[in-house]
């Protein structure tokens, strides 16, 4: 029985290559962490020796930096889309609600990396300065508000950071919870954070949606 051929390598761009790493590692450390992930297995699947990811990153580390840094501007790319053109609060706060819970639907080892505990020797971005950026451009949105209606637009900070924050948290909960339908997700984040608890919908939901017969 004769062996079949050894499978060519396939030859990449500097480029090309760098963009295979980023996925494969936005892979492993979304399924092992950044511990539990090697350099042997990195440059294994890539089907390249470890010096070319050295070459590329300087190591696991700075693999991971990227990987870190660009699914934080993919998912600032989106919300800074999503809240570009002002409107009435309450679609803007269901834009932002929306924003998050479809990205972890779409890209759930993008959104696991960015909410896994980072290395401890690492440095730069992670979610928590990801979530402070998005508070950012709530606060120009919310401050406007304040100003209109009278309220002190310094609280606008204060306000911002709350709201991000719960529909951040509620989104970690729902990647691992799916059994509730993402816009149902959204309309009680929007319901709770619009109306707040003393005027809570019963059956809350989006837009001109028709109201659900359950909660």
């Amino acid at each position: 029985m004769t062996s079949s051929p050894p499978r060519p390598r396939v030859r990449m761009t500097g480029e090309q290559r760098r963009r295979q790493l980023l996925d494969i590692g936005r892979e492993l450390f979304a399924q092992r962490g950044f511990e539990a992930t090697s350099v042997e297995e990195l440059a294994a699947r890539a089907d390249v020796s470890k010096p070319v990811v050295y070459e590329h990153f300087g190591g696991k580390e700075g693999l991971y930096q990227a990987v870190v840094d660009r699914e934080m501007q993919a998912l600032l790319d989106r919300f800074t889309s999503a809240l570009a053109t002002p409107g009435p609060p309450r679609e803007m706060l269901e834009s932002a609600a929306l924003v998050l819970l479809d990205y972890i639907e779409e890209e759930t080892d993008g959104f696991r990396v960015l909410t896994r505990d980072a290395p401890g020797s690492g440095g730069g971005a992670s979610f928590s300065s990801l979530i402070g950026e998005v508070a950012r451009k709530v606060e120009h949105i919310l401050g406007r508000e304040f100003g209109d209606r009278g309220f002190d637009s310094r609280l606008a900070q204060l306000y911002s950071q709350a709201l991000v924050g719960m529909v951040a948290l509620v989104g970690q909960w729902w990647l691992d919870n799916r059994t509730i339908d993402k816009r149902r997700v959204a309309a009680h984040l929007v319901n709770l954070s619009y109306n707040g608890l003393a005027h809570l919908e019963q059956h809350p939901h989006l837009g001109r949606e028709a109201p659900p017969t359950a909660g």
